[in-house]
């Protein structure tokens, strides 16, 4: 565990210094975690963060869910500029939340963003200008992950399962989740799935070649959502209802 407090960390992203930024949607805050586990506020009075991305030249892009916008945090400036605002409408009702989870896709340079609420894929440029389908017919999508070879994965959180996009909108089944939350690829043949169903509450690793998967955490966990794996391979868990940060290390 690296972090507990009464906060809530949700998503997780490293700054351009390696420290880890998590957002916070029940406090409206985004916050850098210390060395000594505790959280430094870097912005507040956002309307529900969620997923963040940190682009080259350091601008921190936000999801914030409450209003279905992105956000945009140049390098050095306390205050947001909105990137862009996605066509669906949310609710604070289950299943009809706004925008959560977004990532980076290196091979395009460009931003993939699940839209929950109308249960489209977009991918979006880094400064908002241009936004294309990449997928439809999700029910309520809310993580994505892109592999290095551009292939993009979706959490469908409210459809169940993690999906793999194919040419067209097209889509094959890469792992089964109950309500899948978060994903990422650890690099080395594995999709990471965080499950926010209270009968599971898990993190499972997911080969993607086929077979079983393998519990990473469950044990203390009421809401595992965001996750991430640095460049040593650790892989960092953030529960906002159980209000911690978990680091594991994994040993295979």
């Amino acid at each position: 565990m690296v972090h507990r407090g009464g906060d809530h960390p949700d998503d997780l992203v490293l700054d351009a210094s390696g420290a880890l930024l998590y957002s916070d949607y029940t406090n409206g805050t985004i916050s850098r975690l210390n060395a000594d586990g505790s959280g430094t506020v870097v912005h507040r009075g956002l309307d529900g963060p969620e997923g963040m991305v940190l682009l080259a030249d350091g601008t921190l892009v936000v999801a914030e869910e409450n209003t279905n916008r992105l956000l945009a945090f140049p390098a050095g400036q306390a205050r947001p500029v909105v990137l862009t605002t996605l066509p669906g409408r949310p609710v604070k009702v289950t299943c009809h939340q706004g925008v959560d989870g977004i990532a980076w896709d290196a091979t395009t340079l460009s931003l993939v963003v699940p839209d929950p609420v109308t249960g489209t894929i977009y991918r979006i440029a880094p400064d908002g200008s241009s936004r294309t389908v990449l997928a439809r017919g999700f029910v309520h999508p809310v993580g994505a992950a892109v592999a290095t070879d551009g292939s993009v994965y979706v959490a469908d959180e409210c459809g169940g399962d993690v999906w793999r996009l194919g040419a067209g909108g097209s889509r094959t089944r890469a792992a089964r989740a109950s309500m899948p939350d978060d994903v990422a690829l650890d690099g080395h043949g594995n999709l990471l799935v965080t499950d926010v169903r209270h009968i599971r509450h898990d993190v499972r690793r997911w080969p993607l070649g086929g077979g079983p998967s393998t519990v990473l955490a469950a044990t203390g966990l009421i809401e595992p959502q965001g996750l991430l794996i640095d460049g040593s391979g650790r892989i960092y868990v953030a529960d906002d209802q159980a209000r911690v940060i978990l680091r594991l290390t994994p040993t295979s």
